[in-house]
């Protein structure tokens, strides 16, 4: 895997650090299964998806030398300040509600170079916390790359001074998907159930 010490990831560094800050102030957060992340290799991360605050607990729970690219909305690259920002920490652009082939080719390709890449399977954020259904897109990722894909529950509500809790489980074997030639739908469901039971095992006494 290439070193992602500088070039763009130093960016990335430098604004997850600052937010960590922030969320230290703001947030009671505890990690569970951290030694679930491969030390190398490509990674799908794949969590649900309730808050803005998201990728950065998602950030905060990789290794340093495993920074994630995420998805930031085409729109967002219009503002020069957010441009910057987002073109040196790594990030990929991506118009929503249309297929996006460059966005494709460029997930596909950063996973070929072992890198993490995070996708919301539901696509979208959850208004009131539960768990929504799976998109198709993020089981066409899992069965046309060789890439880990490393399932994520995030439980618990931002609220000042509130306990969230995030659990890393196990990467997902598709292989048996894989060899059935199942769909890309397929694969999703699978993603989604598999962080539905995390949460659901890791929910208690988390307010």
């Amino acid at each position: 895997m290439k070193p992602l010490n500088n070039g763009p990831f130093g960016m990335y560094r430098l604004t997850v650090g600052v937010v960590r800050i922030m969320r230290l102030l703001s947030f009671r957060v505890e990690y569970v299964g951290r030694e679930n992340v491969p030390e190398d290799g490509s990674i799908i991360v794949c969590s649900n998806h309730q808050s803005n605050w998201d990728p950065v607990l998602l950030a905060s729970a990789m290794p340093k030398q495993r920074p994630i690219r995420f998805f930031a909305k085409k729109e967002l690259f219009d503002v020069p300040v957010l441009k910057r920002i987002l073109t040196r920490s790594g990030q990929i652009p991506v118009s929503r509600g249309e297929g996006d082939r460059q966005a494709l080719r460029t997930v596909l390709q950063k996973l070929k170079e072992d890198e993490v890449i995070s996708i919301f399977p539901e696509g979208t954020r959850s208004k009131d916390g539960s768990l929504g259904k799976a998109q198709a897109g993020v089981g066409f990722f899992a069965l046309r790359s060789n890439a880990a894909v490393l399932p994520i529950a995030i439980i618990g509500k931002y609220k000042f001074r509130s306990k969230l809790k995030v659990v890393i489980g196990e990467p997902i074997d598709f292989s048996q998907l894989k060899a059935d030639k199942a769909s890309a739908q397929d694969a999703a469901d699978l993603i989604m159930a598999t962080i539905a039971e995390l949460y659901m095992t890791h929910s208690q006494n988390v307010r």
